[in-house]
């Protein structure tokens, strides 16, 4: 079963995204930033990680410009935010991210980006 880390400081935000992927069979895990978020990668690998920007204590992008540059496993990784600029989106990719979408994502969305990160995307 394929282990995907939810990293976002906002309750409702982990559990409408666990709810979708866990209904489709993942098995999920979740961080309120990114420090919890390294933490939890130092203990255990993952498949994929699924990041928003804006967070306390450590933002997305410095979590994961952290963890490409650790000599850890390493999953794909899909940033999400409310920050549509073009800017972010280079700052993302930048950072280390694979993919970034803009919030509202909606469920068909998510399970199409994390199945295309993950290589189980069906042609």
């Amino acid at each position: 079963m394929k282990r995907i880390l939810i990293v976002d400081d906002a309750a409702t935000m982990r559990m409408y995204y666990r709810s979708i992927l866990e209904g489709s069979g993942y098995q999920v895990h979740e961080a309120v930033n990114g420090i919890e978020a390294m933490e939890k990668f130092l203990q255990e690998p993952f498949d994929l990680c699924i990041v928003d920007v804006n967070m306390p204590k450590q933002d997305g992008y410095s979590f994961l410009s952290e963890l490409r540059s650790r000599d850890i496993s390493q999953a794909p990784a899909l940033m999400i935010s409310t920050e549509a600029a073009a800017s972010d989106r280079t700052r993302a990719y930048a950072a280390g991210a694979n993919l970034y979408l803009v919030k509202p994502v909606k469920p068909d969305e998510l399970l199409t980006n994390c199945r295309l990160l993950l290589g189980e995307a069906k042609p």
